[in-house]
């Protein structure tokens, strides 16, 4: 069939389905059946239809854009990037692109006016928001996101009467899991490596996750081997040396980031122990450089490609005005070689 210059009530008319129907089914909008679907994108293939989004901006006040907020964790001092963040880069524009989007990527400023900046400018439809530094303060800016009727998705943990929309991990379920086969492995002093205040919910989620595998095991639970790391590898190092330099006895290191745990395992080594010989190791996140250092990291992974598909499926359907829930995804124990002894 030929029609020139043809539009959406076009498609339409030969579809038997509304407008509104082909314009949610060229967005692939899971609220039309897979088959509508189908036959609409046939359709506008035969009829050499595209949308032209310039137009369709001007019309309906979209930039087909979504913001993608990365934290910045050094304070301004340099350029480094949560690696686990990068590493969700790739997913999340793929998958944005899929749906007609593009991805603006930034910084966060943490300045009061972010829905001015973005949403209310017409800059982006929506801001996927990746990380937040100290809870306590960005809790305040997130309100002010929602006063703002800003559309926002966190990637993060479900916080009780948080505003916003939550996609993030199952935290304590991770921490258990790592926790639970350290002690299956026969190892009964573990140290705990990370932040567990109220200013650090994801990683006070993975100690409590640590706490409960230890009750369960029936395991005291010793204070003087919870030593506070922020997610750096020189931190990792210097918690690690704080142990063995303070004297504590202890057989296991369960670090609530791959980047803590692999300066952990740099520490341990210059003092000549063997890992997993002498003391095991295991961080979370499971980034790329995690299975590359020797020996390799027994990790938690948090699936990158599912986590970053649900941030941009979450955002599309809050710009479209469907319905979204927070959700937690189920992380999954990578055993690689710093885990010594056969699971009991």
């Amino acid at each position: 069939m030929k029609i020139e210059n043809p539009t959406s009530r076009d498609i339409a008319d030969l579809a038997g389905v509304s407008q509104a129907t082909v314009s949610r089914a060229l967005r692939d909008s899971p609220l039309v059946r897979p088959e509508t679907r189908a036959r609409i994108q046939e359709i506008a293939k035969e009829l050499n239809y595209f949308v032209n989004r310039n137009a369709a901006g001007l019309r309906t006040h979209h930039s087909s854009t979504i913001a993608l907020l990365l934290f910045d964790e050094t304070g301004g001092e340099n350029a480094e990037i949560n690696p686990f963040f990068l590493s969700m880069l790739g997913f999340i524009t793929r998958c944005a692109a899929s749906r007609g989007y593009d991805v603006l990527v930034s910084l966060q400023q943490l300045t009061d006016d972010w829905h001015m900046e973005y949403q209310a400018s017409n800059r982006a439809d929506g801001l996927i928001l990746l990380g937040y530094g100290d809870y306590l303060t960005y809790r305040e800016k997130i309100t002010a996101l929602a006063n703002a009727n800003t559309r926002f998705i966190i990637w993060g943990p479900i916080i009780k009467e948080q505003p916003g929309h939550t996609f993030g991990c199952d935290n304590l379920s991770g921490g258990y899991q790592a926790t639970r086969h350290l002690i299956r492995t026969g190892r009964r002093r573990i140290a705990f490596l990370g932040d567990t205040s109220a200013r650090n919910p994801e990683q006070a989620d993975r100690y409590r996750g640590y706490r409960k595998a230890l009750h369960g095991g029936g395991i005291d639970i010793h204070d003087e081997l919870n030593v506070f790391a922020d997610n750096r590898e020189d931190l990792g190092y210097a918690a690690a040396e704080k142990l063995l330099t303070d004297g504590h006895e202890f057989d296991a290191i369960f670090a609530t980031t791959d980047v803590i745990a692999i300066g952990a395992m740099r520490a341990l080594q210059d003092r000549g122990l063997k890992i997993p010989d002498d003391i095991s190791v295991i961080g979370f996140d499971d980034m790329p450089l995690a299975s590359q250092v020797t020996p390799a990291l027994t990790t938690v992974q948090q699936n990158i490609r599912e986590a970053s598909e649900g941030l941009v499926h979450s955002i599309v359907a809050l710009i479209e005005g469907e319905t979204v829930e927070s959700t937690l995804i189920a992380p999954r124990l990578i055993v690689r070689q710093s885990c010594g002894g056969q699971p009991r």
